[in-house]
């Protein structure tokens, strides 16, 4: 079977499945693990992503208006690469590419099978596991994926549960303020943490800066959308710039913290395993990853 996988999330369960010799094509966000970067890049963002936050988010909301698209599909690519499976998303029309791009492109006649994951909790993250092992017949490999990725969790969250739960608020993007939502308050309980914003199975969404200001967590996660770390610590000058920056908790007790939301806290892949352990090495210092504090 070839497998394009237009999702990162896709290409982290395809080769969590033993299946990663199947894959010849990405998306250009598709980057774990290091290897499928050798991949052909199937797609790129239909506009330049290196400018503010602040401004890649109203050419989001003009492009969304105006019905552009957001990403560019190369279907001559995907069509030279003839795979038997496509996989994309259709949870957000803005973080990958949807049903809606491979339709509008032409891709859905070049694959025999497309699947479209979404995932908007935990459970829809294993469902989608699933999902894949069945399209690639892989499914007894997807079901002990699943059950490992819940004994992880679970080991973890009984390592922590009798401390103290520490407030947090987690941000998904910086301008506008997002709080994060959808997967992301289940990882923060597994850890034992006390989010204050952002609710299980709810999209993230846009909430005023004196919200954050009001609930005055102990810690703050800043894990823009698509952000690597490097990208994530930019964000420090935007932040520091809203009015009582200074005042906040989090902010005196250094205890701010920017993370790779890219590869951990924006994706619904094998990784939310990780990303619980580095909520737990924020919060109660149990174990180190590649996390900033300011």
């Amino acid at each position: 079977m070839r497998i394009v996988s237009l999702l990162a999330s896709g290409t982290e369960i395809v080769c969590g499945l033993g299946a990663g010799a199947n894959l010849v094509g990405r998306s250009h966000e598709c980057d774990n693990p290091e290897w499928v970067r050798e991949l052909p890049v199937c797609t790129r963002p239909a506009f330049d992503v290196e400018v503010s936050s602040g401004e890649i988010d109203a050419e989001v909301r003009r492009r969304l208006k105006t019905g552009e698209p957001l990403y560019h599909v190369d279907t001559e690519l995907i069509r030279r690469l003839e795979p038997d499976l496509l996989i994309t998303q259709e949870h957000c029309e803005v973080c990958a590419v949807t049903p809606n791009d491979i339709a509008r492109t032409g891709c859905a006649s070049l694959a025999s099978q497309v699947i479209a994951l979404s995932a908007g909790s935990v459970r829809g993250i294993y469902d989608g596991i699933l999902a894949v092992g069945q399209a690639i017949e892989r499914s007894a490999a997807a079901v002990s994926l699943v059950e490992e990725m819940q004994r992880r969790i679970a080991a973890i969250r009984d390592e922590v549960r009798h401390k103290s739960a520490p407030t947090l608020i987690m941000l998904e993007w910086t301008d506008p303020i997002f709080s994060m939502g959808n997967w992301g308050p289940e990882l923060v309980e597994a850890a034992n943490g006390e989010l204050l914003l952002g609710q299980a199975g709810q999209h993230s969404a846009a909430i005023p800066w004196e919200m954050v200001r009001s609930s005055d967590p102990d810690y703050l996660i800043v894990a823009p959308c698509g952000y690597n770390l490097d990208k994530s610590r930019r964000e420090a000058a935007t932040l520091e710039a809203l009015p009582g920056w200074l005042e906040l908790r989090a902010v005196r007790g250094g205890k701010v913290v920017f993370a790779d939301g890219n590869k951990f806290f924006n994706r619904s892949g094998t990784t939310i395993v990780e990303t619980v352990e580095i909520i737990v090495e924020i919060l109660h210092g149990l174990r180190a990853h590649s996390v900033t504090f300011c």
